[in-house]
């Protein structure tokens, strides 16, 4: 009796240290100065080239704001941002292109200059551009994102493309609305993928389980970031066994077919 409960101890103490190893896989570690350092961060989603944005210029006086907000060559949404309001209670955004070489046509002061300004930034100047010229003492400029994304793919719950709505959205959000990782996710090596430039790419590898990752420049995401989960070895392992069994299971199959094909003939023929 005694050797039994020994070995049935050793069991659940194995068993026990096998669960707190495979615990540490699983669960995510953050390091709490980093966090901060993170935090105190920029964030902010810079605008680059082709990039689509929304601009609304706002004043007391709304006929004064139109010719900003007029329609041109762009293509045009139907919303009613921050409250703007026209005769039927709907505005026309105009949703404009930023060019190859980073500069936008904008009506009344001509081109500006886009790339690698935040959306702050870039409404400051067009306010100022429009004050300083006499067009309007009390401009307002807001300007939105229309059309930027993020991608999501590999072992996660829900992999696909989300809209990105606002600044500062950061990798764990990011993972958060794809249903966050598998099981079988490794969380030793998730890359972020970032366009820099129209033929380069740069790959940053986070760690997960040692809590690097908010130091990374891909904790926040920018537009165009795709995110891919690699499998960890026992997802990679499992799919290698499923692929060899189905490999062998189809010879199998394929020669019993085959086999017995001839014993009909064979029986056939005596007959």
């Amino acid at each position: 009796m005694k050797s039994i409960s020994k070995i049935i101890a050793t069991i659940i103490v194995a068993t026990a240290l096998i669960g707190c190893n495979a615990s540490k896989r699983v669960i995510y570690d953050f390091n709490k100065e980093a966090a901060v350092k993170s935090l105190l961060a920029d964030g902010q989603i810079r605008i680059k080239p082709h990039d689509r944005i929304t601009i609304v210029v706002s004043s007391q006086n709304p006929e004064l704001a139109a010719p900003f907000n007029s329609a041109t060559s762009y293509n045009s949404l139907s919303v009613n941002p921050l409250g703007a309001s026209s005769s039927n209670g709907v505005q026309s955004v105009q949703v404009r292109t930023v060019d190859e070489n980073g500069m936008l046509e904008f009506p009344m002061i001509g081109k500006i200059e886009c790339k690698g300004k935040t959306r702050k930034e870039l409404a400051d100047e067009i306010a100022k551009k429009i004050i300083d010229g006499g067009y309007i003492s009390d401009a307002i400029v807001n300007i939105q994102f229309a059309d930027m994304k993020f991608f999501v793919l590999g072992e996660v719950v829900r992999p696909g493309q989300f809209d990105i709505t606002r600044d500062k959205i950061t990798v764990l959000e990011a993972l958060a609305m794809a249903g966050d990782m598998t099981i079988f996710g490794n969380r030793e090596n998730v890359a972020v993928i970032r366009r820099n430039g129209d033929k380069e790419y740069e790959v940053f590898e986070l760690n997960f389980l040692e809590g690097g990752q908010m130091t990374s420049p891909a904790f926040y995401l920018q537009q165009g970031d795709v995110v891919y989960v690699q499998p960890n070895k026992y997802k990679a392992a499992t799919s290698e066994i499923n692929q060899n069994r189905t490999f062998w299971l189809s010879i199998v199959s394929t020669l019993i077919t085959a086999t017995s094909l001839v014993l009909t003939i064979v029986n056939f023929a005596r007959k």
